[in-house]
């Protein structure tokens, strides 16, 4: 039983030392290339803890956890890690789920609305388009939040300012990333029956990686900011001095 327990504990690949550097979508497919039995598993624990609905932001911060550390291309344990991370992220990931899904409930029932009566009410266009870039905005927003969760720990109100000034900065990639999670439930659809195992194999996993990849970048420049982590401090007379 020994290949059994080294199939899910044991280091991922790793890359030679020496390799140029590659950036964009090359760098994606090397990743993708280097861990996809590790994205098949992590699709599966993902699964198997997102089972009870309640403990699904849970899973999906322990997976994006995973997602970070496979595009800085750190050593993963893939079990330890997964669970350290479901544990750790519990609460924090539960309340953001409930308030964000909350945000996209109000706007997906606005567009709704809005979408009705703009058949008859040309007027009722502008809130209509106001309801699907506040949409897009929170979609891009959660996904900058996740990220930014699992890789430094930060006060509420803090970690909600800066995955709103990296939505603001870098909206593209993370929308690129939404589009490509989406077209793997297109391609699921689309390819059935053949394509009944996807969701049990990959969607999850390639679609959160794909969502870590796009929005790495903008979630270190937020964190890199001059006393973006740091906690404000008043002048006291004498600094002035």
């Amino acid at each position: 039983m020994q290949w059994l327990r080294d199939m899910w504990t044991r280091e991922g690949p790793g890359i030679p030392k020496d390799a140029p550097k590659k950036n964009g979508l090359a760098l994606f497919a090397e990743i993708l290339v280097r861990e996809w039995w590790e994205m098949v598993k992590l699709n599966i624990l993902f699964i198997l803890a997102g089972l009870f609905v309640v403990t699904l932001p849970a899973a999906l911060a322990a997976m994006a956890r995973v997602s970070v550390a496979l595009v800085e291309d750190r050593n993963t344990y893939l079990v330890r890690d997964f669970t350290e991370a479901f544990l750790r992220y519990f609460w924090r990931a539960t309340a953001w789920g409930l308030a964000l899904a909350g945000a996209l409930a109000v706007c997906l029932y606005a567009i709704a609305t809005y979408g009705a009566g703009a058949r008859d009410n040309l007027l009722l266009s502008a809130p209509l388009t106001i309801a699907l870039v506040a949409t897009a905005f929170v979609a891009v927003l959660a996904c900058h939040l996740v990220i930014l969760m699992v890789m430094r720990d930060l006060p509420a109100l803090r970690l909600l300012r800066l995955a709103a000034l990296a939505s603001v900065i870098r909206p593209l990639p993370a929308l690129a990333a939404l589009a490509f999670a989406a077209s793997l439930w297109l391609a699921h659809i689309l390819f059935y029956p053949v394509s009944v195992f996807m969701p049990a194999t990959v969607n999850f996993s390639l679609g959160m990686f794909a969502v870590a990849f796009g929005v790495h970048r903008a979630a270190v420049m937020v964190l890199d900011l001059p006393n973006a982590t740091q906690p404000h401090r008043e002048p006291h007379a004498r600094d002035a001095l």
